[in-house]
């Protein structure tokens, strides 16, 4: 087994020495994405836990404080990630340790991701099915079934003797562990992107429909609906579809086509992490309460400038 590992290691650290700048490359983004989602998710937290007491506030705002309690463990094993675009590591427990915050948390931001989706379709497109509200706003009993049932599936997938720290090591064989891994990898992916897209097309149309109200406010929601799905294509669907065909490419070779796959599959692992960066922009900062109360506490440079604005915005409204 040693020996095993040891010569993943060695065809690890060939390929990335054939590719040094595009490693760094990578390793370079995932420190910025490192850097800025962390300061911006810490920053959201500390408003969600001080300021707003999001225990005592609305059901979606439980969801949101999960939702970027997950972005946050997951960005915490970036670092290892970088290091190990530029190094390969011989350490497994490291490794294991990392991958487990990655496929734990990156599951539960998706998983939390749909689940808001959810509550404001039925909010706004069916406003009068109560007892699934009812069912929705035990916001803290589904964020705790949410984390227990993705911790369950994630454990066995990280029990496995061999585990792959970087793309370019040898091929798994598809034991059941393994296919239970990606099976749950795939369906944590493809199923909340079609629940996304079906939500918001309804209530978008749901929001067209309405004859009262303020077009802007309207026009706002319709935006925000629509840059959440394509934030999730963007960010999810290219690293999935890549990450099927290089399971389609299993093999003991490694072809130039392999290769070239291995090389696309980690770049847009990269991109994939954006969605740590853009969650909080997209559903946070989307509140104009919470967009004023945090410009009110770390940027408060902006205020002079906003004011002429908003009292433009007000008159407006």
């Amino acid at each position: 087994m040693d020996n095993t590992n040891n010569g993943s290691v060695e065809n690890c650290q060939v390929h990335i020495d054939q590719n040094r700048a595009l490693y760094i490359f990578y390793s370079s983004v995932v420190v910025v994405e490192f850097i800025l989602g962390l300061l911006l998710n810490i920053t959201v937290i500390h408003l969600f836990v001080f300021k707003l007491k999001f225990w005592k506030s609305k059901t979606i705002d439980i969801f949101l404080f999960n939702l970027v309690l997950a972005d946050i463990l997951l960005l915490i094993g970036l670092p290892v990630k970088a290091y190990n675009f530029q190094q390969c590591s011989e350490q497994k427990v490291v490794c294991k340790v990392q991958l487990f915050l990655q496929f734990l948390n990156r599951g539960a931001s998706i998983a939390f991701l749909t689940v808001i989706s959810i509550y404001r379709y039925f909010s706004v497109v069916h406003p009068g099915k109560r007892k699934v509200l009812r069912i929705l706003k035990k916001s803290p009993q589904i964020s705790v079934f949410i984390w227990l049932l993705l911790g369950i599936l994630t454990i066995p997938a990280m029990l496995q003797s061999f585990i792959r720290c970087n793309s370019s090591e040898k091929d798994e064989e598809l034991t059941p562990i393994v296919l239970l891994r990606e099976t749950v990898f795939f369906t944590q992916i493809f199923i909340p992107f079609f629940v996304l897209v079906y939500c918001s097309i309804l209530i978008i149309r749901r929001l067209e429909q309405k004859s009262v109200g303020d077009k802007t406010k309207l026009r706002k929601a319709m935006f925000l609906v629509t840059a959440v799905v394509l934030v999730f294509a963007i960010c999810f669907l290219p690293y999935a579809i890549t990450r099927a065909v290089q399971l389609k490419t299993n093999g003991p070779v490694m072809t130039e086509e392999k290769l070239t796959v291995v090389k696309l599959y980690d770049g847009l692992v990269c991109l994939s992490y954006l969605n740590c960066l853009l969650d909080p922009i997209l559903y946070c900062l989307s509140s104009g309460k919470f967009k004023k109360l945090y410009i009110s506490m770390y940027l408060p440079f902006l205020l002079e400038k906003q004011q002429p604005e908003s009292s433009e915005d007000t008159a407006d409204d």
